[in-house]
């Protein structure tokens, strides 16, 4: 996607409104009249941009929009209020998407702060109501327990707790009320409420501080009572503490005190008491009418203001990333014009254009908004389009780094590559089937939003990458066919090609008869009827040997497909060289690499399918071993072994001089090349910048900017030819460009080998997986199968629940998940760094599409 740089500017006035339209993202000047800039914003919101820092040494504090930004920021606290107390009780948020302009923040501003003010007077009264609530029941409960407690001097017995650290009170007599009138003291009494937890550590304390001077009652409230301030539930206990003297009165208020205890006056009377609990049942019963009226009407304004939360928090969002992005601008001299930079894609240029006239003309500006070209050095960042299919593979493409502006994206190709090779080492007809499945149910059932908006990062994970599931499913489908291989048995769909038949003649039936294996021969005319339609022939899933077949089968096509895979990525690399203009590196580059790749490596592959191709089961007894032939190559040997084809060691010996010759090639050719460049050419420095200087003059600024722009999509820049002259001056560092490239030899040349036997690992894993399933049937399912009675069937349901755990925990998940890491690592290793730097930068723009809308990770104080 092209970029280009634009400057954006428009004429300022009091009033700030915001910004709506399509994305943008190429880098140019605007500007805006009046109230122009308040719906230029708004209107580019919906095209997307990237935007350039234009006041780099501005205190974050000291912009323009700081106070706009706060004020957003309080909005977005209120809407945390609002939320808590929505979710509080219980009333459902909002379904469905809606897309509301920003409106000014003072017109939302006055909704939020009126709202929050009734909410907060009604959630206070209902809290003082809960708790005065919560004070007559717990006065309710005290009196009518603490009646128990009081009896007659004679008739009241104390339940006494001794504790090791006072013994003497199993010695001392309690004194009693007379002895304590006859000192003068006076007796009195304190009730309350206390939590159950804290009445043993309350009874020690008034043991130890008062010595015995007071006398402590308590008994447990059978009602659980919620405290209104936590919301939690808890157990109290009534307690009733006689005491003599206002000196020991005070120390047990104290004590209550320290352990938070309710303290309620106690009645002196009966018919005190009696009046006081006639009064509370009348008040109670006053306090839950009120409370429920005033619950009834909070419910109300809750669920009025759920129809809007939505449409606020978006809102608010929305406003807040314009400020921000205002605060990113600058502004000229008279203050009264809003300047932005901003990168936006060619092809949405003309939106651009669009949305700032229809925002002049609505703000009724008399100079329109505009946008300029201006040329630009720094590197635009890369923006890649995707829709929902292609996004997942582009994310597994830029996790492993950014493309550089303009490089050869490799995403297209691993929509392709990815699965397939993925669906190399996880190969199962069975197994690819229920994961596509699986796949298609999500793709399906995309649009469902409890689906989109789980907060399960597990289940998120497999939704993003449905399609990239989807793909890695039905190529399992196809190799699972290829390897004629479904939950480690063999689909025998066509009719096997094999035939026993011919062995029962009469000069093999004695060894038909003498031996417990039958070796099927080829070369006996009957049995072997021709190649197998599609896939392996089922005959293999009962032979012995099999693993033996299998694995030399498996083996070569993974350095098959490696190479394949390896060569395009070179290819690519050349891609890269021509859109640059860099075409000595297609002789200096490519080509060296193409040779030392295919020379050696290519030629491997070519003795395999030679071998494949001229040997058949008539002579394969004489077929000479392909790894003995590849290492002779590099010794230069081989006489003594039987060739694959005639003049085999003459060319042999000539790839490998070619191949080798490459190598100084490779790490010479660039640096020695780009030396010639600047010592050759200086002579010409002078003469080159004084003809650019005579065509810059007779063109104008901008049509030179365009051409600047035009040069760095294409890969080169007009700005080289002005900088000739300060780059004769400026020493060329050959030992820099040498380095590097020695670095690119030896890692390209190593890693010819060292990716080639990484390819090997589809080999490995296939085998792995297939292993992991035959033992799974084997140890499972064939246990189950061979029960023959009726107790079979049942004994079966439950075999078949554990078969199907292990096969999709074991070699789905698990398996699914080693196949995947082994198949990204080949892309990022193998197959992209032969062309792709992954040094560019993601291109971010200011768009209201990508602002998240939902309320799970809305960013709000919840």
């Amino acid at each position: 996607m092209k970029i280009q740089h634009l400057r954006f500017t428009c004429l300022l006035s009091d009033d700030i409104a915001t910004f709506a339209g399509p994305p943008l993202s190429q880098t140019c000047e605007v500007s805006a009249v009046g109230t122009a800039h308040s719906l230029c914003l708004p209107q580019a919101g919906g095209t997307g941009g990237v935007t350039s820092e234009l006041n780099p040494t501005v205190n974050s504090f000291q912009r323009k929009f700081v106070t706009e930004i706060k004020r957003c920021e309080e909005m977005e606290r209120i809407l945390g209020y609002l939320l808590r107390e929505i979710k509080k009780s219980d009333i459902p948020l909002p379904e469905g998407e809606v897309n509301p302009v920003a409106p000014l923040p003072k017109h939302v501003m006055e909704q939020l702060q009126r709202l929050e003010s009734e909410l907060s007077e009604v959630t206070r009264n209902k809290e003082k109501l809960q708790k005065n609530l919560l004070e007559l029941t717990e006065y309710t409960h005290m009196l009518q327990i603490t009646r128990n407690f009081v009896q007659h001097s004679t008739e009241v017995g104390f339940e006494q707790t001794h504790y090791e650290e006072f013994p003497f009170l199993e010695k001392d007599s309690m004194m009693d009320y007379t002895s304590m009138q006859r000192l003068g003291a006076k007796l009195g009494f304190i009730s309350g409420l206390i939590q159950q937890v804290k009445i043993e550590a309350f009874e020690r304390m008034l043991w130890r501080v008062c010595k015995g001077y007071t006398i402590l009652s308590y008994a447990e409230i059978n009602e659980c009572l919620q405290n209104p301030d936590t919301g939690e539930v808890t157990r109290s206990v009534v307690f009733l503490i006689s005491y003599w003297g206002d000196q020991i009165g005070q120390k047990v208020k104290k004590i209550c005190d320290c352990y938070h205890c309710h303290l309620y006056p106690y009645p002196s009377s009966n018919e005190e008491r009696t009046d006081v609990v006639n009064g509370l049942r009348s008040r109670i019963q006053d306090l839950h009418t009120v409370l429920h009226r005033t619950e009834d009407y909070l419910r109300q304004v809750l669920n009025k203001a759920s129809e809007s939360v939505y449409t606020w928090v978006i809102q608010v969002k929305k406003m807040k990333a314009i400020y921000h992005i205002l605060n990113l601008c600058s502004f000229d001299v008279t203050n009264k014009c809003l300047i932005a930079e901003v990168w936006c894609p060619v092809n949405d240029l003309s939106v651009l254009r669009k949305a700032l006239e229809d925002c002049s003309r609505k703000s009724g500006a008399t100079v329109p908004s505009f946008v300029n070209r201006i040329p630009s050095s720094d590197i635009p960042p890369t923006l890649i389009r995707t829709n929902k299919f292609t996004s997942g593979f582009q994310n597994i493409v830029d996790a492993y780094g950014v493309g550089s502006y303009r490089e050869v994206n490799p995403a297209p190709y691993t929509i392709i590559t990815f699965p397939f090779l993925f669906a190399v080492m996880f190969g199962d007809l069975g197994h690819g089937l229920i994961m596509s499945l699986f796949a298609l149910w999500m793709v399906i059932y995309e649009n469902d939003r409890k689906l989109k908006r789980s907060r399960n990062e597990f289940w998120n994970t497999f939704y993003d990458g449905r399609y990239i599931i989807l793909m890695m499913g039905l190529f399992s489908i196809y190799t699972g066919l290829i390897y004629n291989d479904c939950f480690s048995k063999s689909l025998n769909i066509f009719g096997s090609s094999w035939s026993v038949r011919a062995m029962f003649a009469q000069d093999k039936k004695e060894m038909v008869n003498t031996n417990a294996f039958l070796t099927l021969d080829p070369n006996v005319t009957g049995v072997f009827n021709g190649p197998y339609p599609f896939g392996i022939d089922p005959i293999w899933n009962m032979a012995s040997n099999r693993l033996t077949f299998l694995n030399s089968y498996k083996m070569k096509m993974s350095v098959i497909l490696g190479i394949i895979h390896m060569t395009f990525g070179v290819v690519l690399g050349g891609i890269n060289h021509i859109h640059f203009r860099k075409k000595f590196n297609l002789f200096l580059m490519l080509i060296p690499e193409l040779l030392f790749l295919l020379f050696l490596f290519g030629y491997l592959v070519f003795m395999v399918v030679f071998k494949w191709l001229a040997f058949s089961a008539a002579n394969s007894q004489a077929a000479p071993s392909i790894l003995i032939h590849f290492i002779n190559m590099f010794l230069m040997q081989g006489d003594t072994i039987p060739h694959l084809y005639s003049g085999q060691k003459t060319l042999q010996v000539f790839l490998l001089v070619i191949a080798l010759l490459a190598v100084p090639v490779l790490l010479l050719g660039k640096p020695v090349y780009l030396y010639w460049l600047h010592k050759g050419q200086n002579r010409f420095g002078v003469y080159r910048v004084s003809v650019y200087h005579l065509i810059l003059r007779r063109t104008s600024e901008e049509e030179m900017s365009l051409m600047r722009a035009h040069d760095m999509e294409e890969g080169s820049n007009h700005d080289s030819l002005t900088s000739s002259a300060e780059s004769q001056s400026d020493e060329f560092d050959f030992a820099d460009i040498f380095l590097h490239q020695s670095i690119h030899t030896i890692e390209y040349c190593l890693g010819c080998v060292s990716n080639t036997a990484s390819y090997l690992r589809l080999w490995a894993l296939s085998l792995a997986h297939a292993q992991l399933s035959e033992v799974l049937w084997a140890m499972v399912m064939r246990v189950g199968l061979r029960v023959g009675s009726r107790v079979g069937i049942l004994f079966l349901v439950p075999v078949f629940g554990l078969f199907a755990v292990l096969t999709v925990s074991i070699l789905l998940v698990m398996e699914g998940l080693s196949a995947f890491l082994h198949a990204l690592r080949l892309h990022w290793v193998e197959f992209q760094n032969k062309f792709y730097s992954g040094a560019g930068t993601k291109f971010s723009p200011f768009a209201f599409s990508l602002i998240h809308t939902g309320f799970e990770n809305d960013g709000l104080p919840l």
